[in-house]
């Protein structure tokens, strides 16, 4: 748990420096949350790759950097209140094009992190 928590702290803070570089507009889109995401999703693929397949296992580096740093630098719960935030002002195209975006967005990062981290490990797996 204190892993976990030492984590998030880090991972929050680095959000909170995102939030003051890259400010979402008040009736805009939510660049931020969307960075932060789609840069987690990257980040954590590669990630795991290291952890699961490359680095021998240590107890408390995946709750750390995982669950506590990418956790919470990443959110989810803002993500979805801000597309609920988009609906109620009336901006349901921009609410779609954020969730859907997010979903798209965040999945090439994904896939491009686990074959990058396979290749420059040398790891060779499906």
């Amino acid at each position: 748990m204190l892993a976990i928590a030492a984590g998030g702290a880090v991972g929050g803070s680095l959000r909170l420096g995102v939030n003051r570089v890259v400010p979402t507009p008040t009736d805009g889109f939510p660049c931020s949350t969307f960075a932060e995401n789609v840069s987690g999703c990257l980040l954590l693929a590669v990630l795991m790759v290291y952890l699961v397949d490359v680095w021998p296992p240590r107890r408390y580096l995946r709750p750390f950097l995982g669950v506590g740093v990418l956790g919470g630098f990443t959110t989810f719960s803002t993500f979805t209140n801000e597309a609920r935030v988009l609906l109620q002002d009336g901006e349901a195209g921009l609410a779609l094009v954020y969730v859907g975006g997010s979903v798209l967005a965040g999945s090439a990062p994904t896939a491009i992190g686990v074959r990058l981290a396979r290749r420059l490990s040398g790891v060779s797996r499906p």
